[in-house]
């Protein structure tokens, strides 16, 4: 910037001794060095990213019955990838994954004990973690975030402590912290004495309260955190949250943050409640799509998308701004109709085969990103250091994320070629390419298969096999052998960090 910027000023002034030209240049070269390098000529960012939301729910993903037009043409008219993966079949080390761009045996934000994050949880993303809202706001980014959190509910972990300016919305998965029932300790307590079918009676027992739920059900708090010059502003403004509005309500304040935002670069991350089961929608949506009440919901976020976008065009911001949209992970299918669906795509949340962790994936940046579909590997662990390439930035930390820009912009080919899957701190299964490898396989939430650990790990070509239904190792010796020399690769490349979540087994089993 300074090359072409202090030149053009200079060769203006005709009047100007030498002297004084170098002093002025001197002076703006301070100046420019003062202000963010790249302050307002990235992009604007909003990651729009659904809860437990199925590969197979949207239209454009092949749903036949759930109606989404605005996420449709969002993806007619800029990319969608077929093959985008997240880092983890569940909430919280998902969401660490796409905030700092580092898989959570990385930082260790996962737990072999305890797979996410409850209520009462002391930590949070450790400091030395950079995030994708603090690397922006470095830069002279707005950023704000209006919906699920699920990295900490003490106030020190709140997003305004890392990186955000603004936050508006739920801690935690809204199906905690349940209102005269067993708390998180007590049923931790249960299953450290070994009393899990206990545990489990209690859990069979109040099902009917997620597939008929009511807001009383949960003591869920809504909370409004802003950083000020001077530390936080934090209130909970509401307990219980209506979650019926929840959705409606995430979608106006990311359009006022927008539009009191739109003289400065600004990252919006909407991450929504729902589809989390227990399913809510709003007065407007209720009993309206062939769907049923997860087809409500999915209609709803469909509808909160289409006004982000109106919102943008209206404020003639839509060639400047990347819109993302993605899931956290795969459809909850315990739950059958109120879980969603992965499509083609084998079994789903909580397990490493693809229903667990490949999760539809739009980008948007009209003039910028052709349309096309795009059928080469992608992560959110990507979305990090895609969008610092874009804002003209380089991570301070070392990621495990690569930046599409090219493929995104140019139609290049993906950078990335291949994919670890984790199941809490162990490696389940590693793809290259278009081949996959299983070397543990284990259902979720008590669904089959047992956990099996392969001494002859199973192989997926999946291009022609999306829903690993056939073993090709036996025909393809040569594949399991480069894959398996890619994983001990990938292994020697980092020590795992402890598991962060499995703190509270510790604390309550006393030991140092």
């Amino acid at each position: 910037m300074c090359q072409t910027v202090v030149p053009a000023i200079l060769g203006r002034c005709d009047l100007l001794t030498a002297k004084c030209k170098r002093r002025f240049a001197l002076g703006l070269l301070l100046l420019l060095s003062l202000t963010p390098a790249v302050h307002g000529t990235g992009p604007n960012v909003v990651i729009l990213f659904a809860d437990d939301l199925g590969y197979g729910d949207l239209g454009s993903y092949g749903h036949p019955y759930i109606r989404t037009p605005h996420l449709d043409d969002l993806a007619a008219n800029g990319q969608r990838w077929t093959d985008f993966y997240t880092a983890a079949s569940v909430c919280s080390p998902s969401r660490a994954a796409l905030l700092t761009g580092r898989l959570p045996v990385r930082t260790g934000l996962y737990g072999n004990r305890i797979r996410v994050m409850f209520p009462d949880d002391p930590n949070g993303i450790p400091a030395a973690e950079t995030t994708v809202a603090e690397a922006l706001q470095a830069q002279g980014y707005a950023t704000g975030i209006f919906g699920k959190w699920h990295l900490g509910d003490a106030p020190h972990a709140y997003p305004t402590r890392h990186g955000f300016n603004v936050w508006y919305g739920v801690p935690y998965s809204n199906d905690m912290r349940w209102e005269g029932e067993q708390t998180f300790e007590e049923a931790l307590s249960l299953s450290l004495a070994g009393r899990g079918a206990e545990l489990q009676a209690t859990y069979a027992q109040r099902r009917w309260k997620l597939l008929a739920p009511k807001i009383e059900y949960w003591n869920v708090p809504l909370i409004r955190s802003e950083q000020r010059a001077d530390g936080f502003d934090d209130e909970v403004i509401e307990e219980p949250a209506d979650q019926r509005t929840l959705t409606k309500r995430y979608t106006e304040e990311a359009i006022a943050f927008i539009r009191n935002h739109g003289n400065q670069p600004f990252f919006v991350y909407l991450p929504y409640t729902m589809p989390h089961v227990p399913l809510f929608r709003s007065d407007e949506f209720t009993d309206t799509s062939l769907g049923g009440r997860y087809g409500d919901v999915i209609e709803e976020i469909d509808w909160s998308v289409g006004q982000i976008v109106a919102a943008l065009k209206r404020l003639d911001l839509t060639n400047d701004t990347l819109v993302v949209f993605t899931s956290d992970n795969g459809p909850w299918l315990i739950f059958a109709q109120h879980g969603g669906s992965a499509g083609l795509l084998r079994m789903g949340k909580g397990t490493t085969f693809e229903g667990g962790l490949r999760v539809p994936a739009i980008f948007s940046w009209p003039g910028t990103i052709p349309p096309s579909i795009v059928s080469e590997l992608g992560s959110t662990l990507d979305i990090y250091p895609t969008v610092l390439a874009l804002s003209g930035q380089r991570p301070a930390q070392t990621l495990d994320g690569v930046d599409l820009s090219a493929t995104l912009t140019r139609q290049a080919r993906s950078p990335r070629n291949e994919m670890p899957f984790y199941r809490n701190g162990d490696l389940y299964a590693y793809r290259v390419g278009e081949f996959k490898l299983h070397l543990i396989t284990f259902g979720a939430y008590n669904q089959p298969p047992p956990r099996t650990e392969h001494a002859q790990p199973l192989l997926y070509h999946l291009p022609t096999d999306p829903g690993e239904r056939t073993d090709v190792a036996g025909e393809h010796p040569d594949v399991v052998e480069h894959i398996s020399n890619a994983i001990n690769r990938h292994l020697k490349s980092f020590e795992p960090e402890a598991p962060i979540f499995d703190q509270r087994v510790t604390r309550l089993l006393g030991s140092p």
